[in-house]
């Protein structure tokens, strides 16, 4: 796991999308917004995957693509995107490599029982592919904003 802080190069990925593979690499010279989330259809998933898709308009105008990663399938994404008519961009990542590399593979603690599994964190890359702001822990509510707040920020 790479140390992923502010000012960095942001770690290279490759992901399966619906239109074929993500890279790091198709966003040179524009910002994208990396964002992991634990599980397809799931109620915090649903709603920030919901919030990213109604700010979508916005992140467009600010010429910011937006990326949701998890380790459910392109197929699962599909059924998601198709069931709350989501139109961010969803990404697999059914090994965990992307997401371990972004330091999103986590050990937490549910009613004491300690298990792996993805922190909901958020990852401002900009043009340069650099990373100009990390979100850890995120809190559902009112995050999308912030991040289109920051990304409207970028130079």
């Amino acid at each position: 796991m790479a140390d992923v802080i502010e000012g960095a190069a942001a770690p290279d990925f490759e992901l399966a999308g619906a239109d074929g593979p993500l890279r790091l690499a198709d966003f040179k010279g524009k910002p994208v917004v990396l964002y992991f989330y634990p599980k397809d259809d799931t109620t915090g998933c649903t709603r920030e995957a919901q919030d990213f898709t109604a700010a979508q308009v916005d992140f467009a105008k600010a010429g910011v693509s937006v990326v949701g990663v998890s380790k459910d399938t392109v197929a699962s994404h599909a059924k998601f995107a198709k069931k709350y008519d989501l139109s961010v961009q969803l990404a697999s990542d059914p090994e965990g490599e992307v997401i371990d590399r972004y330091g999103s593979w986590v050990e937490k603690n549910m009613y004491g029982r300690k298990y792996m599994g993805i922190e909901r964190s958020t990852f401002l890359i900009d043009g340069a592919g650099r990373i100009a702001r990390v979100w850890r822990k995120v809190k559902v509510a009112g995050h999308a904003q912030d991040v289109l707040t920051a990304a409207r920020a970028l130079p």
